[in-house]
């Protein structure tokens, strides 16, 4: 039995036949690639552990055509053309173990960045035409040569040529889509050529519909080829995003262009659309932060389905089974699950059991899939295992213990779960009435509702487990031997350090305020312009109260590239959209009955005010850690009693802990 039914129909692409509608999204594997450009071993372990739990279709994230063309690392991505021997070998016994739980598996296959290439990333820097870099405009990429585009086309063919006797089911081209290679040729603002391939929209498709024509030829007509394709640009300019609901004049491919472009490139022999909106101009678009509501791309979808007659595949936040199953028929022919599968590989088989409250929740907070990618491969930031599924796994103990965790926040919750799962005997004391610790605050803005989400997930599982949970409970050093515990782990969490200022006004922690401790008023100075302040700040400014944002240091959120890259520009532009104020290298002077004295570049600025809220970082709470680590057992502290961080360090230091407890 099925609780969503039509998530779980067979459907079917051109001849081949998918067991249901749901579909693995394409997420790069960048430190995936063995030694002869293949999949490593746990690449293959990571797509496999999905097909285990149910999903219909995985989509593999990109492959290069060939990494001579923009002097690609060995080892960033896996490269078909490389050695294709050796990619067969480690691909085909993989595709065999996905083919065994009925699953269906494309290639997906990318011929490059272009413009969107992150400095030092490539060794070459090319484009259709002449154009900027898209984070670095003091880096030019020059126009590509006809016979450089030749040999793209032909690396394509080449490319899928091998992925079909290595047993894929299909190729996925990559991309006219978020603003990489093949999308700046179809995109008239990047593409200024006077040739074959620039000019009319057929001319700047013309590499893409030429690839999937030889790709036809040399694999046969029903190889299937899906295309990753955005519709709408969504750019207000170079570097610049439009956000959802506002007005502005697409810079980049608009709507009507999107829906001729997918009927050209449909004629031309694509049968499936893995459809979303952006570019890299508009990053956030294409890799939604959790600032954008669920569904991202249904409008989108639906747009097409009226357009075109092959089937439109939808990722954008579609976790919801509920939507999920609207969709079908509306938007999409297929659900697609990007980031979702990486916090839980079980997804689909919860689904499809209605075991809802089980589903670890992805954040949207991007840390441990794109925010890391530069130093190490995808992951996440809930589950530390995703990507090491066999080699990082949680293992039976072979000494059982009982095992005492001190503090309910999101570490405490992380080492009960591990530690139970690996047999131990877990008790959990929470001082308060509450789990989740400085998740609960978090969680208030509607944009962060996940992470009260999150708590619920850990809730379940202490159920599931059989945890001792309980509330209300403080342990002191007069009382922790009393337990018998063999392994005593604290997890005390931080508090919000707190700022007082001269004059008249008393400022509040930004807690307080979320928490409805403290009353706000309608104008609000926010004195931090770290992540905290900066959401504390939109949430008010949603609510219609007039902000202001003051930060001492240069830049707001610690300056760019201090959290991921599109939850940055988004929360920036999010901030401008809603009029919020900001003042850096400011600093408070004094506070008076009705506003904030501060100075700004050696001017005095009064801001008007009527509450003063301080998001000025935390402090560890690792008193208790200190009174009992001299115990005859072992003592460890985690998460943020042991050091200030973010959720996903808390998560992954806790499961590094408890599983070898």
């Amino acid at each position: 039995m099925s609780y969503y039914p039509k998530l779980f129909e067979p459907t079917s692409i051109g001849k081949l036949k998918l067991k249901n509608r749901t579909s693995m999204a394409p997420m790069g594997p960048v430190g995936y690639a063995d030694s002869f450009g293949g999949f490593n071993q746990r690449l293959q372990d990571y797509y496999v552990e999905r097909a285990r739990y149910g999903v219909g279709l995985i989509i593999t994230g990109i492959c290069s055509v060939d990494l001579g063309i923009e002097d690609l690392p060995p080892m960033g991505l896996p490269c078909p053309t490389r050695l294709p021997l050796g990619f067969i070998h480690s691909t085909y016994q993989m595709n065999e173990r996905i083919h065994a739980y009925g699953a269906k598996i494309f290639l997906q296959l990318t011929g490059g960045l272009g413009r969107s290439a992150l400095p030092g990333f490539t060794g070459k820097q090319i484009a259709p035409s002449e154009n900027t870099n898209r984070f670095n405009p003091a880096v030019t990429h020059r126009e590509m040569t006809k016979e450089e585009i030749m040999n793209l086309i032909q690396k394509f063919v080449m490319s899928a040529v091998v992925a079909k006797k290595a047993g894929f089911d299909g190729v996925e081209i990559h991309a006219v889509h978020e603003g990489y290679l093949l999308d700046q040729f179809a995109i008239a603002l990047f593409n200024h050529r006077e040739d074959e391939f620039g000019g009319s929209l057929e001319n700047r498709l013309r590499v893409s519909t030429e690839i999937v024509k030889g790709i036809k030829k040399a694999c046969g007509e029903d190889f299937v080829v899906s295309l990753r394709y955005s519709l709408k640009s969504c750019m207000k300019a170079l570097r610049q995003g439009g956000l959802p609901g506002e007005e502005y004049q697409e810079a980049g491919r608009d709507i009507e262009e999107g829906i001729k472009a997918a009927q050209l490139l449909t004629e031309a022999g694509y049968d499936a659309l893995n459809v979303d909106a952006g570019t890299y101009d508009s990053w956030y678009w294409n890799h939604p932060p959790m600032y954008f509501e669920d569904g991202v791309y249904c409008e989108f979808g639906e747009i097409l389905k009226k357009h075109v007659n092959v089937p439109i595949i939808l990722a954008g936040k579609m976790e919801d089974p509920n939507l999920a199953e609207g969709e079908i028929g509306k938007s999409c022919d297929i659900v697609s699950y990007g980031r979702a599968l990486l916090c839980d590989s079980e997804l689909v088989e919860k689904i499809r059991t209605g075991r809802l409250d089980e589903i670890r929740p992805c954040l949207g907070c991007h840390e441990g899939c794109l925010g890391r990618i530069a130093n190490a491969p995808v992951s996440c930031a809930v589950n530390p295992a995703c990507g090491r599924e066999k080699i990082y796994g949680i293992i039976p103990a072979v000494q059982k213990k009982k095992v005492l965790v001190i503090g309910g926040g999101v570490a405490g919750l992380e080492t009960a779960r591990v530690a139970a799962i690996a047999g131990h005997s877990v008790i959990l004391c929470e001082k308060s009435d509450r789990l989740g610790g400085n998740l609960i605050p978090g969680g208030v803005p509607h944009f962060k509702r996940n992470d009260l989400k999150l708590i619920d997930y850990y809730k379940k599982q202490m159920e599931l487990l059989g945890v001792d949970v309980q509330y209300e409970t403080e342990v002191t050093k007069e009382n922790a031997e009393s337990y018998q515990a063999d392994v005593i782990v604290t997890a005390t969490g931080s508090k919000a350090r707190r700022m007082e200022f001269e004059g008249a006004m008393t400022a509040a922690a930004a807690e307080d305020i979320l928490l409805g401790k403290t009353e706000c008023g309608e104008h609000v100075v926010v004195v931090g312009g770290g992540l905290v302040g900066c959401e504390t700040a939109l949430w008010l400014a949603q609510q219609g109260k007039k902000v202001s944002i003051v930060e001492i240091l240069p830049e707001l959120l610690g300056g760019h590239g201090s959290i991921p890259h599109m939850n940055e520009f988004m929360l920036h532009d999010l901030l401008q959209y809603h009029k919020v104020d900001t003042y850096t290298n400011t600093k408070v002077l004094k506070t008076e009955e009705h506003s904030v004295v501060v100075e700004s570049e050696e001017k005095t600025i009064s801001l008007e005010a009527d509450t003063l809220i301080t998001a000025v970082g935390y402090l560890e709470n690792g008193s208790l850690y200190e009174e009992l680590k001299d115990l005859e057992i072992p003592v460890y502290n985690i998460g943020d009693s042991n050091q200030v961080h973010n959720i996903m360090y808390a998560i992954w230091d806790a499961y590094e802990l408890a599983r070898d407890l």
